[in-house]
């Protein structure tokens, strides 16, 4: 509860002359009889009337003090807000083929590919967001869906291994690009994260990217892995995993053309730090547009304060004149 007007609550300070005014006139004394002795009244008992005879003045300080509250109009405040977004759909695409394995980021690709990846979700507002994971082929990991929790949920879930090794790009755009093919959105993106060469599925990756521009579809492509050699997970006829060291090859021309095909951008990630600043950049790029509206609803609650006064004023009236009668 708010107060419209609290500089009036600085009249409650009217209670302290009131009261010593009583004071003085309970310490004065009020009017007498003229009697020949008292010693006949002297031991009489005390009853109650006695020591309630200051409730009437008790009671008008109260009656007082809550016209003040009132004269101040309380009220309650009750705040709304409606958020009008138009987001935009984006679609995650990430490479979950064996090399993503490759312990260049800590602790390796894929999951940090997948951290950043979540933390990009979470600061998306108003957006629909789509997961498709690819290696030899590609699946839909979540379609669109503003359900933030579920799909962090479902990108938690994502690893290796899950489909036939293979870095299919084309596909793993094309499949990405269906998911975004009935969206009526104003702006629809794609990124794209591997850490490859194209070198399976039945698409080229050129020609996804030509799909991708024909619909309207932004791409942002990543490329991800040190430059050199990175420890590639390897395993042997044992089953054992063992790491070695091999050349990071990435496609960068391709991945580059694609971006540029679509009005996208191609970015290179060789460190999660630089995976981090690279997907608060496309953040910074892809802004969607949040218009929220807050609204403010008084409700004035002076009346109940009023009506208080008026009982507590009824009642020093009644206990004054009948119960506590007293010579004027």
């Amino acid at each position: 509860m708010e107060f419209a007007s609290p500089h009036l609550l600085w009249l409650l300070l009217l209670l302290l002359p009131m009261t010593a005014w009583y004071v003085y006139r309970q310490l004065r004394g009020g009017a007498a009889i003229r009697i020949s002795s008292v010693a006949g009244v002297a031991g009489a008992p005390r009853t109650w009337r006695y020591y309630g005879r200051h409730l009437p003045f008790v009671l008008r300080c109260g009656a007082v003090a809550l016209l003040v509250v009132a004269l101040a109009r309380p009220r309650t405040v009750e705040y709304d807000s409606r958020t009008n977004a138009e987001g935009i759909d984006i679609v995650l695409a990430i490479d979950v083929s064996g090399s993503m394995l490759a312990r260049d980021f800590r602790p390796d690709r894929i999951t940090a590919a997948k951290e950043v990846a979540a933390s990009f979700v979470a600061d998306r507002v108003g957006d629909r967001i789509g997961l498709v994971v690819f290696a030899g082929e590609a699946y839909t990991q979540s379609p669109l869906t503003t359900d933030k929790g579920t799909l962090q949920t479902l990108l938690g879930r994502v690893r290796s291994g899950l489909v036939e090794d293979g870095t299919a790009i084309g596909n793993g755009l094309a499949t990405a690009i269906n998911r975004l093919r009935e969206s009526d959105a104003k702006s629809k993106v794609v990124i794209l994260l591997t850490d490859g060469e194209n070198n399976a599925g039945q698409i080229a990756p050129l020609t996804a990217a030509g799909i991708a521009e024909a619909q309207g579809i932004r791409v942002y492509t990543i490329g991800v892995g040190t430059q050199g050699k990175a420890p590639y997970p390897f395993v042997d006829m044992f089953g054992q995993v063992s790491y070695r060291m091999a050349e990071v090859k990435i496609d960068e021309k391709t991945l580059r053309e694609m971006a540029e095909a679509t009005g996208g951008r191609y970015f290179r990630a060789t460190d999660k730090a630089k995976l981090e600043a690279i997907y608060e950049e496309i953040d910074r790029l892809e802004k969607s547009e949040v218009e929220i509206s807050e609204f403010t609803l008084y409700h004035e609650e002076f009346v109940r304060w009023v009506l208080a006064a008026l009982v507590l004023l009824a009642a020093e009236f009644l206990l004054s004149h009948f119960v506590f009668r007293k010579i004027p």
